[in-house]
């Protein structure tokens, strides 16, 4: 036992980091089922449009990804319906096609090795900001996962199946991890399934905290320096994999039958 009381805040962060880096546990899915996961939780979240929307993550071998079927909506996708498909989206393995919107994934794949994960969803509430062509706004703690890491595309470019559309949401994301597309939606680039999974979620409830407080008055900025110690606080891994396990446990006593 020690006394923190006289440390200060420097430390405090240091020793609290690395306690939760020793505590906590990483999850224990494999790629495709934390795949399948993502689509049930974000499903619930409110990140349903019908067959809109995509998520890929990086397959073993260079150049191809898994990705969900044409066909079937978030609620539906499993472990077993999942497909491998390469840069050109011609299936490897697996049954059906892939959304041609795909085309992008592949173009942001190129432009960032760090990228293992991309998602793509029409949620009500981001979609409704985009059609103020408004930037997300990150002004409370807890949406901080996301403070200067959302770029924003204020003119649309389309469907995005062309290579110029993937050109284009390329360029607009630049070395971010996320995107708000106006009139269309959100994309998220992340480093893990995981992180892809917590951004896309807190994306959603940024935009619905931002359009119920415009509704009451002018939103207040963070201070800049507060804001990155918050993001670097909560977006480390281990908290991800913990908060991806929460909400695997919750999707999870819904929708079984995804794994």
């Amino acid at each position: 036992m020690y006394d923190t009381f006289g440390l200060d805040k420097d430390e405090l962060v240091r020793r609290s980091t690395a306690q939760m880096d020793h505590a906590l546990e990483d999850s224990d899915f494999t790629l495709e089922q934390k795949l399948a996961l993502t689509c049930r939780i974000l499903y619930d979240a409110g990140h349903d449009s019908g067959l809109s929307g995509q998520i890929t993550a990086r397959a073993q071998e260079r150049g191809t990804y898994y990705t969900q079927r044409l066909g079937l909506g978030f609620n539906e996708i499993s472990t077993r319906n999942l497909l491998l498909v390469n840069e050109d989206l011609n299936v490897l393995r697996g049954d059906g096609m892939a959304n041609p919107a795909n085309r992008f994934h592949s173009w942001v794949y190129r432009a960032r090795p760090d990228v293992q994960c991309i998602i793509h969803t029409h949620a009500i509430y981001t979609s409704s900001l985009s059609m103020l062509e408004l930037p997300l706004e990150v002004a409370h703690m807890d949406n901080c996962i996301l403070y200067d890491d959302v770029a924003f595309a204020r003119n649309w470019p389309g469907i995005p199946v062309g290579n110029e559309e993937g050109e284009f949401i390329t360029a607009a994301l630049g070395g971010k991890h996320a995107l708000l597309l106006s009139h269309h939606g959100l994309l998220v680039a992340a480093r893990t399934v995981e992180e892809a999974c917590v951004l896309s979620m807190a994306i959603e409830r940024t935009a619905r905290m931002q359009l119920i407080a415009m509704g009451a008055g002018k939103i207040r900025p963070l201070d800049p320096v507060l804001g990155r110690e918050a993001r670097d606080w909560i977006n480390r891994p281990k908290r991800n994999h913990v908060a991806f396990s929460y909400y695997a446990r919750c999707a999870l006593h819904r929708h079984a039958d995804c794994l």
